[in-house]
């Protein structure tokens, strides 16, 4: 008769045989499967060298072109901007490399012998969807009388600023005074933290640069990346198009210029404004627009080529 004890025993000896098998079956693949997996570690270990290996080495080239682009800037663009009184526009975002964008630039402008007459900076409260109603109160009650009937008259806040802020900041012509009012309209578009302003920006200037980064994002983003280019062709209309667009990519404002068939007519663009390659072509890229000619450059969607073919000698004198 079966009792208890034997379905005990027979349960242990079960359990011991399952035992058994999974120490004899794991010892018999421990070898295999231990030398497959130090391989895997060993190649991924390899790959992770290779492209370290390989990040150094892009970073080292791309050193070497920037040194290259500095020392062939002076041959470049020496004396091609003389008399020339040169705005920086940034449009302000995430991208904090437009700084150092704008700062390339300016220095590659002292080289073609330009005056930086300062550097304006449009804060993102600026182009928000929310801001255009306060932005035309403003505009209405700080506008000089002698520009005062030349602004848009449509209703639209972010259109007059910008047409107002281009009126006071620049001229068609090199040397043209500064308009009466125009501390006052900048000091208070500064104090409403609409712009931030750098430089002594005594001078009118009679051609602009405007450096921009990645196109802005959110729910308002649409309208935001079309302020940016509200902007630019207030500017350029009170330029008569003497103005370069720089970014830091082909996104954003630099490819709503070029995708905007009467805006890329008469405004030129460069879409790689982070690296030397680029400050220097968007310096040229204005010599070229001030000679009448206009093309886009970089190594983005759009671009002509790396660099304008030719850039004749232009200057204010």
């Amino acid at each position: 008769m079966i009792n208890f004890r034997y379905h005990v025993v027979s349960l242990a000896a079960v359990f011991l045989a399952l035992a058994i098998g999974l120490v004899v079956g794991t010892a018999a693949a421990n070898g295999p499967l231990a030398d497959q997996l130090n391989d895997q570690v060993n190649k991924i270990t390899d790959e992770k060298q290779q492209l370290r290996d390989d990040l150094d080495q892009s970073r080292a080239e791309l050193k070497k072109n920037a040194d290259f682009a500095n020392e062939v800037a002076p041959m470049l663009l020496n004396g091609k901007l003389a008399g020339r009184n040169v705005l920086l526009v940034k449009i302000e975002g995430s991208d904090k490399d437009v700084d150092t964008a704008a700062d390339g630039i300016g220095d590659m402008l002292q080289t073609a012998g330009a005056k930086v007459t300062g550097t304006v900076t449009i804060k993102e409260k600026f182009t928000a969807a929310s801001s255009d109603d306060n932005l035309l109160d403003l505009a209405e009650s700080s506008a000089p009388p002698a520009i005062s009937g030349a602004l848009p008259n449509n209703g639209k806040g972010q259109e007059t600023s910008a047409a107002l802020l281009a009126a006071v900041l620049v001229a068609d012509k090199p040397g043209t005074p500064q308009i009466d009012g125009t501390r006052r309209v900048l000091s208070a578009y500064e104090a409403g933290g609409w712009i931030s302003l750098d430089g002594d920006l005594k001078t009118s200037a009679d051609a602009v640069i405007v450096i921009s980064g990645a196109p802005a994002s959110g729910k308002d983003a649409k309208e935001r990346n079309a302020v940016a280019l509200t902007v630019v062709s207030r500017f350029a209309l009170a330029l008569s198009n003497d103005l370069v667009v720089a970014g830091l990519s082909a996104n954003g404002l630099v490819s709503a210029v070029r995708d905007d068939a009467s805006i890329a007519k008469s405004v030129s663009t460069v879409d790689n404004a982070v690296t030397a390659y680029g400050q220097v072509a968007a310096v040229l890229a204005l010599v070229e627009r001030i000679g009448g000619k206009t093309g886009h450059y970089g190594i983005g969607s759009g671009a002509n080529s790396l660099l304008p073919k030719t850039a004749g000698v232009v200057s204010g004198s």
